[in-house]
């Protein structure tokens, strides 16, 4: 019944006035190949006292039945019987909710289920935004080590109204973090109706290979309220298109939670509108067949499809509107989302979904830039999968996204078409990390500092780059500080520019800014002071020190006093000291040093020829920035955490470098 890639299921929060056999049996009845579990009332109770047998039974039931299981953790009021969903990972003492999700992962475990599936939270009354993001980044990376531990992945769902409300969002958070391959991402299709602005079609893009799970349902603008299938303005075969193109095959399981009264009739209802509609979009796009490396085949006439990963052009005979195949199209009607930004169609060549923004106005392609299927727009190159599935590549890119060739011939010659190539950049080229080091530059942020570098090469006045990273959000200001290391000898006042860009991202608390704020530039015109205060807050933030250039020769005994004093007052102040710091207090001060090599032109993908380079080794050039693989698995953050029993913790090398120098 169910011809398609992905498993059908039916969530159990939807099933509330059933017993969990009992639901069970009709969705098995219906052709149901899974089930999305929310553990809690009035099924599977995580903290009953035999909740391990009650979890191995029905492990040993699932089984029996066929059916596939994720696990889902949004039980209304599992752990404050008056506040619902409280206390979240945004709130100050969370502990109730990490000691559910630890116990969520242990019943996955046991399940053998696809994924755990979990959400952010509303942001409380008495915490900012920051200091909210601050909190959840601390504990999703002990989540993640937690999760790993156990062979469970992590798919962090947006929610409309919370923190993470966005697919781009979550991919910012999985950026903090230094892209956890156990992290991925749950898409919820009608939240997309509400939220997402590029639509479903765009947020399961976006998604791309970090998909883990879906939750099916429909909405309407402006109400986070789940409908069946029909009752909202969720187009339906666009979201299954979308998902045959990404060749997704894990669960995508029905969400009503509001509607338990008529749970077996919606079930057979539901399984007939996803049957229906992932024939008709099988039919409208030729039932394209997946290709080597997760790209898509297109119909017979149309072309092939570029792959998920960051919304690429389509060649000949994609969809104008959507840049996909053929028949999907964008499925959200034009209006504002609930964060008040204006609806755009759903990718494509362009920023906005409309034709290539360099195609009118450049000259073509480089010669050495490869050509397109249909000899106008070129297709993306293939970009690493940052996620699990297949796990990220750490060989760099073979060169420079022809997009980022054009768009870096186009800024010489006009200088004032970069805010708009900036902000298209994302769009352009994709998101996903070169390599597989934790804080790895992305895609876009190498095509971003292609254009910096030849504003600066051009002469330009540096107050460009300055307003670029002013008005831009995280991603494009990230993307000018990769630029001003890509700058080979900066001008004065190129120089006094930046050192104020790299100061400001140092008060910072996204770590993918400070990480990006260390690179070579800084390592060669930051001021010794300014400069360690960064390396510190690097181990205050949790960035592996091998994101820092220039440290095995910038490090001095001033700086190895910081780091042992720092460690020092949080103990006198009963504090918990952050991993790396606690950790080598204990150590033997035996690490091996290590220098932080150079990538090669192609490590940032953006060897331009002419241009200054990221990744270019320059003759009087400062290094540029790197993000090298350590010796040994690294903790990307100093959460406190203690480690499982049984467990001793590895001990991470990068202060021992700070703290070798201070016994010499």
């Amino acid at each position: 019944m169910n011809d398609v890639p992905w498993s059908i299921g039916y969530g159990t929060n939807g099933f509330t006035d059933h017993p969990l056999p009992s639901a069970l049996d009709v969705l098995e009845g219906e052709g149901y190949t899974a089930v999305a579990l929310t553990l809690g009332h009035p099924h599977l109770d995580p903290f009953a006292p035999d909740w391990r047998a009650q979890t191995e039974a029905l492990s040993a039931d699932l089984r029996r039945r066929g059916l596939r299981v994720v696990v889902e953790t949004g039980a209304r009021y599992l752990l404050d019987p008056v506040r619902k969903h409280r206390p979240t990972l945004v709130d100050r003492n969370a502990e109730p909710r990490m000691v559910f999700l630890r116990r969520a992962i242990e019943i996955a475990a046991i399940l053998g289920a696809d994924c755990v599936s979990l959400w952010s939270g509303v942001l409380p009354d008495d915490v900012t935004l920051d200091a909210a993001r601050v909190l959840l980044d601390e504990r999703l990376l002990e989540l993640t080590g937690v999760a790993a531990a156990a062979g469970v992945p992590l798919a962090l769902e947006p929610e409309p109204g919370m923190v993470v409300e966005t697919v781009a969002d979550a991919l910012a958070v999985r950026a903090r973090l230094g892209h956890p391959a156990i992290l991925g991402i749950t898409v919820d299709l009608g939240h997309c109706v509400v939220v997402e602005p590029d639509g479903v079609v765009g947020a399961l893009r976006a998604a791309g290979a970090l998909l883990r799970n879906v939750q099916a349902d429909d909405m309407l603008p402006h109400a986070h309220e789940h409908l069946p299938f029909g009752e909202g303005a969720l187009d339906l075969d666009a979201a299954l298109a979308a998902l045959r193109e990404l060749d997704y095959r894990g669960v995508v399981a029905v969400e009503l939670p509001r509607h338990a009264h008529a749970a077996p009739a919606l079930a057979r209802a539901s399984m007939a509108a996803l049957t229906a509609a992932s024939a008709r979009s099988a039919a409208a796009s030729g039932a394209a067949v997946p290709a080597v490396g997760g790209a898509v085949a297109g119909p017979a006439v149309g072309g092939a499809v570029a792959g998920p990963a960051g919304g690429g052009d389509s060649a000949a005979g994609g969809d104008p509107a959507t840049g996909g195949s053929p028949g999907v199209v964008a499925s959200s009607p034009p209006g504002a989302s609930s964060r008040g930004a204006e609806r755009v169609t759903t990718g494509g060549p362009g920023a906005g979904g409309g034709p290539d923004p360099l195609a009118a106005s450049s000259a073509g392609p480089s010669p050495s830039a490869p050509h397109g299927a249909s000899g106008g727009t070129d297709a993306p190159s293939a970009p690493h999968d940052a996620g699990g599935g297949t796990g990220a590549s750490s060989t760099p890119a073979a060169g420079p996204h022809p997009w980022t060739i054009r768009a870096v011939e186009q800024v010489r010659r006009d200088a004032a078409s970069a805010a708009r190539l900036f902000a298209a950049a994302g769009r352009e080229v994709g998101r996903e990390p070169l390599t597989a080091e934790p804080f790895a530059p992305t895609a876009d942020d190498a095509a971003r500092a292609a254009i910096i570098a030849a504003l600066a090469d051009g002469g330009a006045d540096p107050a460009a780059a300055v307003a670029l990273y002013r008005r831009g959000d995280d991603a494009e200001r990230r993307g000018v500080l990769r630029g001003l290391d890509a700058i080979a000898d900066p001008t004065p006042a190129w120089r006094d520019a930046g050192l104020d860009l790299v100061l400001d991202a140092l008060r910072a608390n996204d770590t993918r800014l400070v990480a990006a704020a260390l690179g070579s530039f800084a390592a060669a015109h930051l001021d010794d002071h300014a400069w360690r205060h960064g390396v510190l807050k690097c181990v205050f933030l949790g960035i592996p020190l091998s994101v820092v250039v220039g440290l095995d020769v910038r490090t001095d005994d001033e700086l190895a006093a910081m780091a042992a004093r720092f460690a020092e007052e949080r103990r006198a102040a009963g504090r918990t000291v952050p991993d790396d710091l606690a950790l080598i207090s204990g150590a033997d001060g035996a690490g091996p040093a290590r220098a932080t090599p150079a990538p090669d032109a192609a490590a940032l993908g953006t060897a331009t020829p002419g241009a200054a380079t990221p990744g270019a080794a320059t003759p009087g050039a400062a290094a540029p920035t790197a993000t090298t693989a350590h010796p040994t698995a690294h903790p990307t953050a100093p959460t406190a955490t203690t480690a499982p029993a049984g467990h001793a913790p590895a001990v991470p090398d990068d202060l021992t470098l700070l703290r070798a120098r201070e016994r010499a």
